[in-house]
Formats: structure tokens, sequence, C-alpha cells
């Protein structure tokens, strides 16, 4: 088995509701509550759930680009939970973030060739030439050609934007990347083209990918581990095909029978979600799925399941199983 390269214990971060004159905290947003997972060099994990369970906090965390509350996260088998600005910054090099809007994460006033050269200034990476060199190589790893390197992002369709992203994320050669719902903005047909480049690039440098989306089809294409996240937990973790034919927890059952199947004749099971997802700053006491879940019990409204591994690699937070 391959060496973990991020390894996430106990995660939680909570942000303060603040009211009144003087901004007096009176409760907590429970964004991420106790979140563990690992991601292993060369392999995919991907995190799903529904909008605001609390998968992108759990991104910009890990990158500390978020103070975390409570936890550990480690780098490489380097705990990076508490160091400095000044401390961390030689494990940036070493963890990069592709994210959800290619436009807006793309500065208008520079070049794309700036762009994707900032991070080898910032870090001090070679002289000018040998920038401009390794900058014009990453365009052609990501499809693009040298010659436009000196456009701007309008210049760019949205699938080129996000090319440029995932260049600029490989400038400094790092084993880990965080992509935060990469494909989510872009037409179906660019997002099978942007999807089967983060693969061969994976396959070439041997990346991490922590893979951050709600479209199961394409975690299901991209993933080798899949974990579902439900109100700031995880609620089950598995191989991506262990997951997919053989979900425990009610939850990813609702999820998977959701996905539309490309087949008149097929037909599969409903399991509709009754209400809504609970609020974050004051979740339901016990299993915080009981408020929606057509199983629960007595003992899912009073008891908080735990995290157990009930076949090997498959892990589930349900009392029912």
């Amino acid at each position: 088995m391959s060496a973990a390269v991020l390894e996430v214990a106990d995660l939680k971060k909570h942000f303060p509701v603040k009211r009144g004159i003087i901004r007096r905290a009176v409760g907590q947003v429970y964004a991420v509550d106790g979140v563990s997972f690992e991601v292993r060099e060369g392999e995919t994990l991907g995190l799903v759930g529904e909008s605001g369970c609390g998968k992108s906090t759990v991104a910009r965390t890990v990158l500390r680009l978020l103070e975390p509350t409570s936890g550990t996260i480690k780098l490489g088998g380097h705990d990076i939970t508490h160091l400095s600005k000044a401390e961390l910054r030689p494990h940036r090099r070493g963890m990069q973030m592709i994210f959800q809007d290619p436009y807006s994460s793309l500065n208008p006033r520079m070049t794309a060739g700036d762009i994707v050269g900032e991070p080898l200034e910032v870090h001090d990476f070679a002289r000018r030439k040998q920038r401009t060199e390794h900058v014009a190589a990453l365009f052609e790893q990501v499809g693009l050609s040298a010659a436009q390197m000196r456009s701007f992002p309008h210049e760019f369709s949205g699938g080129q934007r996000q090319r440029i992203s995932i260049a600029r994320a490989l400038a400094l050669n790092p084993k880990l990347i965080v992509a935060d719902e990469p494909v989510s903005a872009l037409d179906v047909s660019i997002q099978a083209q942007v999807i089967n480049l983060m693969m061969d690039l994976q396959r070439e440098k041997k990346l991490s990918y922590l893979f951050i989306a709600h479209g199961l089809a394409v975690v299901e294409h991209i993933s080798h581990r899949v974990a579902v996240m439900y109100l700031g937990k995880i609620v089950e973790h598995a191989e991506k095909a262990t997951l997919f034919l053989n979900p425990l927890h009610p939850y990813t059952e609702a999820l998977l029978a959701a996905v539309p199947i490309p087949n008149p004749k097929l037909r599969r099971a409903k399991r509709p979600l009754g209400g809504d997802v609970p609020s974050p700053v004051n979740p339901p006491p016990g299993c915080a799925f009981h408020t929606r879940c057509g199983y629960a019990q007595e003992r899912c409204r009073r008891e908080i399941p735990q995290l157990r591994e009930v076949a090997p690699g498959h892990w589930v937070s349900c009392h029912l199983r």
C-alpha cells in the first residue's frame, strides 16, 4: 500500500455566530465536525454530499486557508495544523488548489502566462528565463499553446480557463491537489475533457487528488475511494466500486437513487429525501440524518452513531449497520 500524502484526524471547523452591537458570540456554525480521512500517493479521494454539507470548508481548512478549530492535518507525515505562516510556507509548494469558478479565480489584469508563473515568482523558483520556459511547458502539458501565454483570461473559454488553473496548480510540482468542484461550472462535454486531463496528469506525475463534487457520475469516473459527507460529518467511506454497488448508509442510497440512468427502459427504485438539510447552527440530536431518514428508529434520535468499519475498507456511521 502506498504512503499517505494527506492525513486528517478529527478535523473540526466551527464559525462563531455573532450578534448585537458588541458582536458577542451567541452560537456556533458546526461546518466541519470531526472529519477523518487520508489520501494516498497517486490516488483520488472523492468527497461528495449536498450543497452546504461542509465539503468546501474541509478543502480550505486542509490547506490552512481557514484555521482549524481542532484536529490534526499531516502533509507527507509532517503535522502542519499549528504552523505559523512562515513555517507553513515551504509546505505550500506541496499542496495546491483548483477552484470551482475558473474565471473568478484568475486575475483579469494579468496575462495567462503571468498567472501560471506567479507561484514560481512567489517561491523564488529559478530565474526569469527558466520560469518562462517552465510556464510554456506547463501550457503544453494542459493542452494549451505557448503563444496563449500573452492572452488575458477573458480571451479564453471556460474549459481553457480551468486548464490555466490546473497549470498554475502544477507549477510548483505539488504532491497533493485539492480540487473543489473543478468542473461544475463547465459544459458536460468540456467536463469530460478536463477530468480526463486530470487523470492523465495523475498517472504521469503520481499526483494525489482530494476531489470535491456533488455530481456522482464525475466522482465515479475519477475517484479510487469515496467519502460521503452530511452536515459536517463523513457518514460513509469505501472503495469506489464497493460504495456504488453496495451503499450502506440511507443517505448514500438516496444520493445514488437520484442519479439518472441514460436508458428510458430502466428504472431505479426511488428513495426521495423528505424535508430540508438541518441547520448546522442547531444540528438535531442523535444521528443528524434521522430527520430525513425513512429507516429512523428511536435510538437514532438519541444516540450519535460512530463511524465503524463494517467490512474491510468500508466504514459507515449508522445504527442499522
